[in-house]
Order: C-alpha cells, then sequence, then structure tokens
C-alpha cells in the first residue's frame, strides 16, 4: 500500500513537472525567434561596419553624395514658397519632414521673394552609418538660419530636421 501511494504521489509530481514544461514551450519558441532577430541584425549591423572599414572610399562617396543632396534640399526650401514644398521636395525628404516644414519652419522663417538664401556651410556631425548628421547655415542678407538635418544615405533622403538658435546673430544691429 506504501509502495502504490509513493508511486502515485511520483506519478503526479512528474506529470506536473511536464505540464509546466509543455506551457514553457510558447516562451521558449518567441524566444528563440527575437534570439535569431537579433543575431540577423548584428550580422547586418557588423557586415556594414566590416564594409565602412573596409572600404573608406565607398564611404567617402556616399558622404559627398549626401552632402550634395543635403546641400541641394536646403536650397530648394529655402528658396521656394510653402506651396511647392510637396512636389519641389519629393524624393529628397521624407513627408514628415516635408509636412513639418510646410507647417513649422515655413511660417517662422522670412521667406519673402526678395530674399535669396546661399548655403554657404554643410558641416558634418556623424559620417559613420547610414544615418548621417549635418549642421547646415542658410545666409541671406537679413538673417542666417542653422538647421541640424539626418540624411539617410540608404534611403537617399532627410528624414530628420529641426531649426537652431543663433546666438548673437543680430548683436551688430544698434
Amino acid at each position: 500500500m506504501k509502495n502504490s501511494r509513493l508511486i502515485i504521489f511520483a506519478s503526479l509530481v512528474l506529470a506536473g513537472i511536464l505540464v509546466t514544461q509543455f506551457n514553457q514551450i510558447p516562451n521558449l519558441d518567441k524566444q528563440f525567434v527575437q534570439a535569431k532577430a537579433d543575431l540577423k541584425q548584428a550580422k547586418l549591423s557588423h557586415k556594414k561596419s566590416e564594409t565602412i572599414v573596409s572600404s573608406p572610399q565607398l564611404q567617402q562617396s556616399t558622404v559627398s553624395d549626401s552632402t550634395n543632396q543635403v546641400t541641394k534640399f536646403v536650397k530648394i526650401f529655402s528658396n521656394q514658397p510653402t506651396s511647392t514644398y510637396p512636389d519641389s521636395l519629393k524624393g529628397l525628404a521624407s513627408q514628415k519632414v516635408i509636412n513639418e516644414l510646410t507647417q513649422t519652419f515655413a511660417p517662422s522663417v522670412t521667406f519673402s521673394d526678395k530674399a535669396h538664401y546661399d548655403v554657404p556651410l554643410v558641416g558634418l556631425k556623424n559620417a559613420w552609418g547610414s544615418d548621417l548628421e549635418y549642421l547646415v547655415i542658410a545666409k541671406s542678407d537679413a538673417q542666417s538660419v542653422a538647421y541640424t538635418v539626418t540624411y539617410d544615405a540608404d534611403a537617399k533622403q532627410v528624414t530628420d530636421m529641426s531649426r537652431l538658435t543663433l546666438k548673437g546673430a543680430f548683436d551688430n544691429e544698434k
């Protein structure tokens, strides 16, 4: 009688352990899928880094092309009316940036028909990776405006931009 109770107790404990293990299978599957995705991302990142390190000429060419595109983008949006942004900036910037410029930047900056903005400075803040960061100055006779621009070299378009304040820009007015 004691042995049969012991066998029944041991069987119940083993059955409980088996049920617990079977319940953990979906969680383990999720962890496995996540680990595979992380590994794939790490391999892709490593490959991209390896490419940049092994071929600096390619990265230099990418930076040069991107700088030209950013300069073109700033010249277009600085010297054209807001109403033309959806057409003139298409392909140069993401829809988010075009909407932001149309709604936010244009009313805060005086873009008159008489003012012409030049882009004397396009400085590179971050040259590594596919997202290049630039500091851009647009200058007219009346004012200078500074922007930080993020350019995605893979998508070949501006993905983010913000206006910076220039301290001391009008100190010479008395």
